[in-house]
């Protein structure tokens, strides 16, 4: 067997990962590398294989902050906009290309990074697969079988929905690999990937429980497949279907976090520091002892913070707003007052020690029990919250239907929550009823922009769209929506068609001869 062969073939049996049945859900012990056949005998080993997926492939490349001066995979696509930079770019160049639109000419330099999202998500799907096939064939409750095979369902739409957005057109395969036949594949167009997607969401949805994520042991829901096939939905345009599924999970238990005060009592707060709130549809699980958060309570600093904790070595802003694109709010919006999402200046309160920035730290990562005590992050990572489905049926009801009173009420609750001077949901409603549509819709976009800012959504909302944000650099809360191609960036750099998707890998390039690389790299 060639070199390549030998790569391939490891990969492929990574992507089978064996599990010891474990009694907490968050200890995922990989013990072997063993083909499905020979291993899918158990409920146990089942359930090994789906809990793998909590953990790998597009979950990670969202939530695993895993280095000090790089953020999750998902942190570089909003560089992109020039809105959002890495304080130590100078090293992570890969950040410094994408916020200067240069990767075309930097292909081999961004390479290592989409080789890391290209096998960590094909891993994933591979598993999934094995967990589709063979799970029918294992003797266990019809029930328990049927929510394994829905979450694999889940996971394999989640990992192919998180690969076509980044690189177009994507090899497509339902089968689990057990063998060197068949294993270059070429790339699929993604309306036949998206066609997988939804199925796989669809069954996911009829079948999951109707639980909160929280109720359901932090295992997912009914309303997390929903959720996510509203966003595949929205993407695609498809408005009516992206309605629908959004206003399933509104109807659910979840509930949108409240305000106690307009301070560290703040809705925006409870979930910077609260688990397991109603808000939160999907969450990323984290433990000091099992499954820490890694660095993403250093995240909320600059290096300036190294002398006021004791608890880290390293502080740097791996993703971090630019002072313009603060001005997406206005002065009075709750969410842009310090300690909300963002914060300027901070006191340790054991020392005395304080630390002050000219540009924004993230507030919305501190962790201070982690900072100040323990050194372990613990608080989970949201990856879908009410405030989503919200903002998806407003924009789906206002593009299908008009802005009807039910979008409008959508939009007014989340509005409502960032108004500092009280006024109400049906205030809101009454006023965005007499929008145009065309007028809605932005301010749709607008409300993404303030209410996700660290949440890396931004360049999702710039490709599903065609536009670019223009922020005003002088009058606050002001934005322009204008074309994204040939539209220039908050780094001054102009975008062109070939800056909408990454590039391949030069390593999966040469690897798989069936692979025509994106154009412009």
């Amino acid at each position: 067997m060639n070199e390549m062969k030998k790569l391939l073939y490891i990969i492929a049996c990574i992507g089978l990962v064996v599990m010891t049945a474990c009694n907490d859900f968050l200890d995922e012990d990989p013990k072997s590398s063993m083909t499905s056949a020979a291993y899918y005998k158990t409920e146990a080993q089942a359930l090994s294989n789906v809990n793998y997926l909590y953990r790998n492939g597009a979950p990670g490349r969202l939530s695993n902050a895993g280095s000090a001066y790089l953020g999750p995979n998902a942190s570089i696509d909003p560089m992109l906009t020039g809105y959002f930079t890495n304080s130590y770019e100078g090293q992570e160049n890969i950040c410094l290309y994408a916020r200067l639109l240069t990767r075309q000419q930097n292909t081999s330099n961004v390479s290592s990074t989409m080789n890391d999202i290209w096998d960590n998500c094909y891993r994933a799907i591979n598993v999934a697969n094995g967990a589709i096939r063979y799970i029918p064939s294992i003797s266990m409750a019809s029930t328990t079988s049927s929510q394994l095979i829905a979450e694999a369902k889940f996971f394999r739409a989640f990992n192919y929905y998180y690969l076509v957005k980044t690189f177009g057109d994507v090899p497509l395969s339902t089968d689990p690999y057990e063998s060197l036949d068949n294993i270059y594949l070429p790339r699929t167009e993604k309306a036949t990937v998206y066609a997988l997607i939804e199925t796989d969401l669809k069954e996911a949805v009829e079948t999951l429980p109707a639980l909160t994520f929280a109720g359901n042991n932090h295992r997912i829901t009914k309303y997390a497949a929903a959720m996510l096939l509203s966003n595949v939905y929205l993407r695609q345009n498809k408005y009516s279907d992206a309605a629908a599924m959004a206003k399933i999970v509104i109807s659910s238990p979840h509930k949108l976090a409240t305000n106690d005060d307009l301070a560290l009592g703040s809705a925006y707060n409870k979930l910077r520091s609260t688990d397991d709130l109603d808000e939160v549809i999907y969450a990323q699980e984290f433990d000091a002892a099992i499954n820490s958060g890694g660095w993403w309570p250093t995240y909320a600093f600059n290096s300036a913070a190294v002398s006021i904790f004791g608890t880290y070595s390293i502080f740097e802003r791996p993703f971090g707003p630019t002072n313009r694109f603060l001005n997406v709010y206005k002065s009075d919006d709750l969410r842009i007052q310090p300690n909300q999402f963002f914060h300027w200046n901070y006191t340790n309160p054991a020392t005395g020690k304080t630390w002050s920035s000219t540009t924004a730290g993230c507030w919305y990562y501190y962790d201070e029990e982690a900072l100040l005590n323990s050194g372990k992050a613990t608080k989970d990572w949201n990856f879908f919250r009410l405030a989503e489905a919200l903002l998806v049926a407003a924009e789906s009801i206002a593009q299908s239907e008009g802005v009807t009173s039910e979008a409008a009420g959508y939009l007014a609750q989340i509005k409502a929550r960032a108004d500092i001077h009280g006024k109400t949901v049906t205030q809101y409603q009454t006023e965005l009823q007499s929008l145009s549509k065309d007028m809605f819709v932005k301010e749709c976009w607008t409300e993404r922009l303030r209410e996700f800012p660290l949440e890396f959504k931004i360049w999702d909302d710039c490709t599903r769209t065609g536009m670019f944000p223009v922020v005003s650099e002088t009058t606050p809360g002001t934005i322009e929506y204008v074309s994204l191609v040939g539209a220039t960036n908050g780094s001054g750099a102009i975008f062109k068609e070939s800056d909408l998707l990454w590039p391949i890998s030069e390593d999966e390039m040469q690897r798989n001869p069936q692979l025509v690389q994106n154009t412009g790299y």
